[in-house]
């Protein structure tokens, strides 16, 4: 088994080996402390990745994003002291199969990361529970667009492509001062304050399936 830890801080960075050593003995450790050395080491194929969100040269989402589209068979767990909504979002949006907070003890990590020769994914406690929640809130019995017209519901499923204001702007043949107008009035009504968290809800609704949204007139 071939494993990649990517952490900036070099204690904490052995603190993660050594747990992903007591876990996966026979595992084959590579560590990375920028995104940069992290792309070298993941040309070779890696089972499993330990991501550090924030990294000196970039995001760790940048690097999770890069193994999803590459449609590499790499887990990738976020390990981190982010624990707030958008950082959860933003992560699994990007490709994420599991998140583990640097707070908690090693011996909870090691258990979490057991879980995943059971193929359970490797979610913090307080973590699972934010999930768990997210969804009560955003489940079948709220409303399925929380009152979206037909051009804001349009324009979520153009960003959550990931296009710029700009780009939608020229999709829909708008100006993007109403595109920037369209998406507060779609933060506003969905109670977020990122694109991840659009990207979240959008795929909630069905608008991303088939790479764009339904065009309504």
């Amino acid at each position: 088994m071939r494993i990649l830890v990517v952490e900036d801080i070099a204690e904490t960075r052995r603190w993660l080996c050594a747990i992903v050593e007591e876990v996966f003995a026979d595992a084959q450790l590579s560590q990375a402390e920028t995104l940069r050395q992290a792309r070298v080491l993941l040309e070779q194929p890696q089972d499993l990745a330990l991501i550090d969100l924030g990294l000196p040269d970039g995001s760790g989402l940048d690097l999770l994003r890069q193994i999803r589209d590459s449609g590499a068979a790499t887990i990738c767990v976020v390990t981190t002291v982010l624990g707030d909504d958008a950082s959860v979002v933003g992560a699994l949006s990007a490709g994420a199969q599991g998140y583990l907070l640097k707070e908690n003890p090693a011996s909870l990590l090691a258990h979490q990361l057991r879980q995943i020769h059971l193929g359970l994914p490797a979610l913090s406690p307080s973590i699972a529970r934010r999930i768990m929640e997210h969804f009560s809130l955003t489940g079948p019995s709220a409303p399925p667009t929380h009152g979206l017209t037909g051009r804001e519901t349009e324009v979520l499923a153009l960003i959550s492509r990931g296009l710029r204001n700009a780009e939608v702007a020229r999709e829909l043949g708008l100006a993007e001062t109403t595109v920037a107008s369209y998406i507060k009035a779609i933060y506003a009504k969905l109670g977020i304050s990122s694109r991840a968290e659009a990207s979240w809800h959008a795929t909630r609704l069905g608008l991303n399936r088939d790479g764009r949204g339904a065009r309504r007139g």
